[in-house]
């Protein structure tokens, strides 16, 4: 839903319409707030919803106990997204991969500590995830509400609370469409929680989709809305078509690559995630339709753009 909020601000950029960038934000956190609770039973009661879908009663139990951590994440997606959808659609990308870069060195140094060292095992695992969402969550705040950010963030106000349903329906498009492109994976995980060696089979989709996500991660970087979304505002159809086209081709190109590189490598690639046998063979059994999902994720989110 946070999606929207990249639309709305790149558009009011574009258009020279600074001040209502942080009217837009603010109004983003309140809708992303309230329904961030709203889907606070679905993680209360993982366990027992997982349960009642036939998974495995052991991986249902510890997804239940991640549950009631990720709480923690989830609320801190409300400031994280939307934070970057504003600054991106102001160009300030810097700010965003300074604080990324620094999370992410935190993040390893913590996980090492507090898994390997001190022994905390899973526990400590998230407590170094939901440390490394919060800090460049406090660092994108104090740049914008300090100064980072003079033209576009005048500071709250009540406007906030005004003309929401635009909003709202434009966050709900945008939701829904992204929805329907993740949960395919996410059925696929319960589907395979079904089958017989769970354990094995979840192990080796959950390398895939990592392996997968840092494809996407690639492809997101260049994510046409924010460049789109200001050209629509300045009114330029041309500099909106030449931004599809060299955004398009330049994130495919960088697919091609992985694609075959990932075709060379997918016997090994497995073994930096696990030291098991079975799952590295099973990683290298979906290898080919994994290649497949790589390349087309290569152009699929670039062109996820929703004008307003």
């Amino acid at each position: 839903m946070a999606s929207a909020l990249e639309t709305l601000c790149g558009q009011a950029f574009g258009a020279k319409r600074y001040h209502m960038l942080g009217i837009y934000l603010q109004r983003s956190w309140l809708l992303l707030f309230l329904t961030t609770s709203c889907l606070l039973p679905l993680f209360i009661f993982t366990t027992k919803i997982l349960i009642a879908l036939g998974q495995d009663e052991k991986i249902a139990i510890v997804a239940g106990y991640i549950g009631h951590w990720f709480i923690f994440i989830m609320f801190s997606m409300i400031i994280s997204l939307t934070c970057q959808m504003f600054l991106q659609s102001q160009s300030k990308n810097m700010v965003i991969a300074y604080l990324a870069a620094f999370s992410i060195g935190t993040h390893i140094c913590l996980s090492w500590l507090l898994t390997m060292k001190l022994k905390y095992g899973l526990i400590g695992a998230l407590l170094s995830t939901i440390l490394a969402y919060w800090i460049p969550n406090i660092g994108q705040l104090i740049f914008v509400t300090c100064g980072g950010c003079k033209d576009t963030w005048k500071g709250f106000s009540m406007l906030a609370f005004k003309d929401l349903w635009p909003v709202v329906k434009l966050s709900w498009s945008s939701g829904a469409m992204l929805c329907l492109e993740l949960w395919y994976n996410t059925i696929l995980v319960l589907l395979t929680g079904n089958l017989k060696n769970a354990e094995i089979a979840i192990d080796a989709f959950a390398i895939c989709l990592n392996i997968n996500a840092w494809q996407m991660m690639i492809s997101l970087g260049f994510l046409a809305a924010a460049r789109v979304s200001n050209e629509l505002g300045r009114g330029s159809s041309k500099s909106v078509k030449f931004s599809i086209m060299t955004i398009t081709l330049t994130s495919l190109s960088i697919g091609c690559v992985t694609f075959v590189l990932f075709l060379c490598l997918r016997g090994r690639l497995a073994y930096v995630f696990t030291e098991s046998e079975e799952v590295g063979n099973a990683v290298v059994d979906l290898s080919p339709l994994l290649a497949c999902s790589i390349l087309l994720d290569s152009v699929q989110p670039v062109l996820s753009v929703k004008p307003a």
